[in-house]
């Protein structure tokens, strides 16, 4: 019998794991898309989904020593905001990710499946922008009621340049008119000086880590951009 053949976890033990996982994402934003991808088929695990499972396992003990260290830095906003397009191959749902840094330090990420179905790679990066932008408002107020005040807009990245133009571009017409609240939740608060919508690369999108699986090579690049370091090193 090979390995593939039978479930190296039963549904219970499925369940108590990933659980257990979901509260290690909160030091460990590596391995937050595995661990989401994952707890999507905690109802009914596939065979292939506990071999998943047992290589994230496998991971995770290989590097117990890596954690997200604190840094002294500047106290200045930035969010990188990205998604992988219809990236579901049974509803075609796209995955939101989105990472926010204070100065040196990762202080906020998120990896979620959207509600709804995007017609376009533009749409389904604006819904991840909306949901950036809303996340990041809410640390800029977290960090005012500790009197640390944040005048500059923050600088929010996005890989998308079609999403970029639509924010910026003051005409709404019908083919955006789905997307019409994300769009100017966004675009008010562009012009309210609140954040600063800036182009990036592909190479340097920080949080297509948390969007989609990589190579090693890739995965382990991001990896290091996230901050996240074994102890000895730091």
């Amino acid at each position: 019998m090979n390995d593939g053949d039978s479930p190296c976890f039963d549904a219970i033990q499925y369940r108590q794991i990933i659980g257990s996982l979901q509260y290690l994402t909160l030091t460990r934003p590596d391995i937050a898309f595995a661990v989401n991808t994952l707890s999507q088929h905690m109802h009914d695990p596939a065979i292939h989904h506990t071999l998943l499972l047992k290589k994230l396992l496998r991971y995770i003990k290989g590097t117990t020593e890596y954690g997200l260290p604190i840094s002294r830095s500047t106290l200045q906003l930035r969010t990188y905001s990205d998604v992988d397009w219809a990236s579901n191959p049974l509803t075609r749902k796209s995955t939101s990710g989105f990472c926010t840094f204070l100065g040196d330090t990762l202080v906020s990420w998120t990896v979620k499946k959207q509600p709804t179905v995007s017609r376009s790679s533009t749409e389904s990066e604006y819904r991840a922008l909306a949901s950036a932008t809303a996340d990041t408002i809410w640390i800029k107020r977290l960090l005012a009621d500790f009197r640390i005040s944040h005048s500059q807009p923050v600088d929010v990245y996005c890989d998308n340049t079609s999403t970029i133009a639509l924010a910026n571009n003051p005409v709404f017409n019908g083919r955006t008119k789905h997307i019409e609240i994300d769009q100017r939740f966004v675009r008010e608060h562009i012009q309210n000086n609140v954040i600063r919508l800036l182009p990036i690369s592909t190479t340097d999108q920080i949080a297509d880590i948390l969007t989609k699986p990589l190579t090693t090579p890739r995965f382990k690049e991001l990896r290091s951009k996230l901050t996240i370091t074994s102890r000895s090193s730091v």
